[in-house]
């Protein structure tokens, strides 16, 4: 791809977009992010504080520890923590610096403030309607569709910032033009792109995850998912491959306080892409160069994945970025179009419906599962055998393929999730 194609530049753009820092989970960081910005706009400490959101942000907020908190869990302590502790200006790493003193803040404000949470009945998948009051005075942030997406402010009846542009996604499942990517495509940039303008992105993505993964290695996080997977299994490359982001995820579901940086709006799929990758890429002791070619293939797949899907369902989006990583490994290791996209459809046709039941410590173990069946449909390629149309969701070529995978998600699921949510909050 030639760089004045003007594809080359939007596959920059996108990446840089989407390859940022957050500390935790990314739904309560959301919350905080907009707590965090209504108190800059109200200008003082809030009395009350009431928040409507989104079925999705309920189920991925109610079981995560938030981070810097001391162990709190719950959108009341994330709206809390970006309240009193938060600084707006860090974005997604909006209370990565609460320190003991700002923990103590947000203790009192929890105690003195009235915090409601109401579920915002109007079928946006992600939605953050966030308004602190003070007397007579309030101010309003109304986030959508992605985690930093502010789309109203108000303040004391006045409209301070307004957007109406389109956006990543809709409630019908129609997509923008992130969805104009192909797999060929995406192997054609990760051939030829200069590393000039990307690589210290993947470098920081390598760095950040690699360490909260260690992390998670070295220490009791949730239910130690990597850990247990390298003791009962061993330490072969494609036991690391699972256990590095599982132990991330153990970690970062858990509050470590270490930064990831996250591909679809989320941390975990932003571990699932890239460590495997890396843990192949040392095993067969291939060049930096080589790694971060492998890791854009990786991410730009699973991003291509959730421009179909949405950034939250009930499809577990786990299963995007470990079937992504299953393709970048294949790059990797020297394997062309026909190869990465039969890998990918493969994996698809293995692992696709797995349920997301929030943001909690098992996620680890359905990352596990996900870069497992990725490596399964990989090697099942290799061995001169693969799925055809007809089985299942699997229709002729990798595109189709994905689009029924969106359309299960979109589509298919839209009850499973609403069940999934009536399950987690005890409702009838």
């Amino acid at each position: 791809m030639l760089k004045t194609d003007c594809h080359y530049s939007k596959y920059v753009a996108l990446l840089k977009s989407e390859l940022v820092p957050a500390a935790g989970c990314t739904e309560p960081i959301a919350i905080a992010f907009a707590a965090a910005k209504a108190r800059s706009v109200l200008g003082k400490m809030p009395q009350k504080v009431e928040i409507l959101v989104s079925g999705n942000i309920i189920k991925n907020v109610k079981s995560v520890v938030v981070p810097n908190t001391g162990g709190m869990r719950g959108i009341q302590a994330a709206a809390a923590a970006g309240i009193a502790a938060g600084d707006v200006e860090r974005i997604l790493e909006v209370i990565a610096d609460v320190d003991d003193n700002g923990r103590a803040r947000i203790r009192e404000f929890l105690e003195a403030a009235c915090i409601c949470v109401h579920p915002a009945d109007n079928g946006k998948i992600f939605y953050i309607d966030l308004t602190a009051r003070s007397g007579e005075e309030y101010a309003r942030v109304v986030i959508a569709d992605y985690h930093t997406n502010i789309v109203l402010i108000e303040h004391n009846g006045a409209k301070v910032y307004e957007n109406t542009a389109f956006t990543f996604e809709s409630e019908d499942g129609v997509v923008t033009e992130r969805d104009a990517m192909t797999i060929r495509e995406i192997i054609d940039f990760a051939d030829t792109v200069d590393l000039d303008d990307i690589g210290e992105t993947i470098k920081r993505q390598i760095e950040y995850n690699s360490a909260i993964s260690a992390e998670g290695l070295k220490n009791n996080y949730g239910a130690n998912v990597g850990k247990a997977l390298i003791a009962t299994f061993g330490n072969d490359v494609k036991i690391r491959a699972m256990a590095a982001p599982a132990a991330g995820s153990d970690a970062r579901m858990s509050g470590c306080e270490l930064p990831v940086i996250i591909v679809s709006g989320s941390g975990n799929q932003g571990m699932t892409a890239s460590l495997p990758v890396i843990e192949f890429a040392k095993e067969y002791k291939k060049t930096e160069e080589e790694l971060i070619r492998a890791v854009i293939v990786s991410d730009l797949i699973t991003i291509h994945q959730k421009s179909w899907i949405g950034r939250l369902s009930a499809f577990c989006g786990a299963i995007s970025a470990g079937c992504g990583a299953a393709a970048g490994i294949a790059y990797l290791l020297g394997g062309d179009y026909d190869v990465i996209a039969h890998t990918l459809v493969n994996s698809l046709a293995i692992i696709s419906g797995v349920v997301c039941d929030g943001a909690k410590a098992s996620c680890a173990g359905k990352i596990a599962a996900a870069v497992n069946a990725g490596l399964l449909g990989y090697g099942i390629y290799m061995n001169g055998c693969q799925f055809y149309a007809g089985d299942g969701i699997v229709s002729k070529g990798v595109e189709n393929t994905i689009k029924n995978v969106g359309r299960l998600s979109c589509d298919g699921m839209r009850e499973t999730d609403r069940e999934i949510l009536r399950i987690m909050t005890d409702e009838e």
